[in-house]
């Protein structure tokens, strides 16, 4: 995994401290329509509000969360919201995507003073009985004016990765080739698709590689269309 990003480690919920701030501070597939994947993990940087303050992970140098456990795990961290302006804010926090709870009264709002850290403590819980692979979800910050900044949360649930994709039900029309993707694997994946179709002369489309802009994740379907436009009249015998 990247350096920037920290596992989450099991230990007792630390109570919420306050610490004040300077003054300046791809696997082929048939068809020959051939599909090649990788896992995918991404990273978001600081979250600001439009007001000034902002969120991010506790410590500094992580611009996400980044959580690894098997079934069942309590994982825990701590999430800092930073008031560099002169004026209070109050700060309510919630969790997207995963299970997530936050240190006691924390969802009721947390009041930061003006050049003011505040570091909350939460955990995420890895839900019992999940597939081996990567989960997201993000910690949501919303001030009393409805204003909102959020910090990407980054799960791995343990047991072996498996990279796995199959092209089902694909249909040549008049001017276009149908298909379907499924991630049949354990982690989401970035397809790229190649396309090729052979008649009775000979190859008349040859399509190379190219990355679609999809992110499957496990179990997902999805289906596509790949423009054809000049298709011959008669139809091809083999297409890959």
């Amino acid at each position: 995994m990247p350096s920037a990003a920290r596992a989450l480690t099991r230990h007792r919920r630390p109570p919420r401290a306050r610490v004040p701030l300077p003054a300046r501070a791809a696997l082929p597939a048939a068809l020959c329509l051939c599909a090649a994947l990788w896992a995918v993990l991404g990273f978001a940087p600081r979250a600001h509000a439009a007001t000034g303050w902002s969120v991010a992970p506790a410590g500094g140098g992580r611009p996400s969360f980044y959580a690894e456990g098997p079934p069942g795990t309590v994982l825990q961290d701590t999430v800092s919201v930073t008031n560099p302006g002169r004026a209070p804010v109050v700060v309510r926090l919630s969790g997207t995507g995963l299970r997530t709870v936050f240190a006691e009264k924390a969802g009721n709002g947390i009041r930061v003073p003006a050049r003011t850290r505040a570091e909350v403590p939460f955990t995420v819980t890895v839900p019992n009985g999940a597939a081996p692979g990567d989960r997201s979800g993000a910690v949501v910050a919303r001030d009393t004016r409805g204003r909102t900044a959020t910090v990407a949360v980054r799960l791995r649930v343990g047991g072996p990765a498996l990279a796995a994709l199959t092209v089902e039900h694909l249909a040549v029309h008049a001017d276009r080739i149908t298909y379907e993707l499924v991630n049949r694997g354990t982690t989401v994946l970035v397809p790229r698709l190649a396309v090729r179709a052979d008649g009775v002369l000979g190859r008349v489309l040859d399509r190379g590689p190219r990355t679609l802009p999809v992110h499957l994740r496990p179990g997902a379907r999805l289906k596509l269309t790949e423009p054809w436009p000049d298709r011959p009249r008669w139809t091809p015998s083999t297409y890959g």
